[in-house]
């Protein structure tokens, strides 16, 4: 079953690579973790998967309130692990 996407007009802010830096480290499995997002509605802490991460930055996907998925680079401060 699929999932739907979250529509541009509501998706996570996502920081850009000049943001993010380098090098991204890819998770060789997921690792599960809680995010603060902030979306054009305001903050949330949304469950999430952790892809990817560089020293300042995590690359996640989440779900969003509505069931549909989304991906995101957050500020590493944002993220902690569950």
């Amino acid at each position: 079953m699929a999932i739907d996407q979250v529509p541009l007009s509501e998706q996570a802010a996502t920081l850009e690579p000049a943001q993010y830096g380098g090098p991204v480290h890819r998770a060789d499995e997921p690792l599960e973790v809680s995010a603060w997002i902030h979306t054009r509605r305001g903050h949330s802490r949304v469950d999430a998967i952790a892809l990817a991460w560089t020293q300042k930055a995590v690359w996640i996907r989440y779900i969003d309130d509505h069931g549909r998925e989304g991906v995101a680079w957050v500020w590493a401060s944002a993220v902690t692990r569950r």
